[in-house]
């Protein structure tokens, strides 16, 4: 049986898609060469909460039995714990790929303030953007990852919205995790040359 991979695209708000960020890109076409059975859904576009996103993307995994390995990115990282938490038994794996800066005054301001153009409603946005080193997660449920394989992709370089100390936390948060080959992510124009290096890398810590 083939191993399962859910890809979780990033994007807040904002016209992305699993299209956009996995398929187009190749991301899809090139894990599923390698044999992997790959998942990619679409995120709600304009979730009032993290919950309704956990409970859009938790369908796929509430009546299944095989194990699978979930695969957040950007802010899809945030999905991506909450599912690994939501469903213990069902989440065997969990990769991190350039996860957004949630703890940064700074960052969060201008999220904020591009969220409220894209006419969320502030106390939507608000509420978006609260928690700790990931938005939407606080600091010590990320403990509990430590019971899985936990690995994190770092933004290569790193930029204000995914930068390197937001890695280095969750490696440290999470016991156990291990960092793997960095990139730039997906949809950037400097993505294209290491689609195979990011693919051989989930397939690796997958198998």
């Amino acid at each position: 049986m083939s191993a399962s991979v859910v890809l979780v695209h990033g994007g807040l708000w904002e016209a992305m898609d699993a299209e956009a960020f996995w398929r187009t890109t190749g991301i899809v076409k090139e894990l599923t060469s390698y044999g992997l059975d790959v998942l990619a859904p679409d995120r709600p576009r304009r979730a009032s909460g993290w919950d309704v996103e956990l409970a859009a993307l938790g369908e796929l995994l509430a009546n299944r039995a095989e194990p699978v390995t979930i695969v957040g990115a950007s802010n899809g990282c945030t999905v991506a714990v909450l599912l690994a938490l939501a469903f213990p038994d069902v989440v065997d794996r969990l990769v991190l790929a350039w996860p957004a800066t949630g703890d940064d005054g700074a960052v969060n301001a201008r999220t904020r303030a591009g969220l409220i153009e894209r006419d969320c409603p502030p106390e939507v946005a608000d509420r978006l953007l609260a928690g700790g080193t990931l938005r939407g997660v606080l600091d010590a449920a990320l403990t509990v990852l430590a019971r899985i394989p936990v690995a994190i992709v770092p933004s290569v370089p790193e930029n204000p919205a995914h930068q390197r100390k937001t890695v280095d936390v969750l490696l440290r948060s999470i016991r156990g995790s291990r960092e793997l080959a960095g990139c730039p992510e997906p949809p950037t124009p400097g993505f294209p040359p290491y689609l195979d290096q990011l693919a051989r890398t989930i397939v690796e810590f997958v198998n």
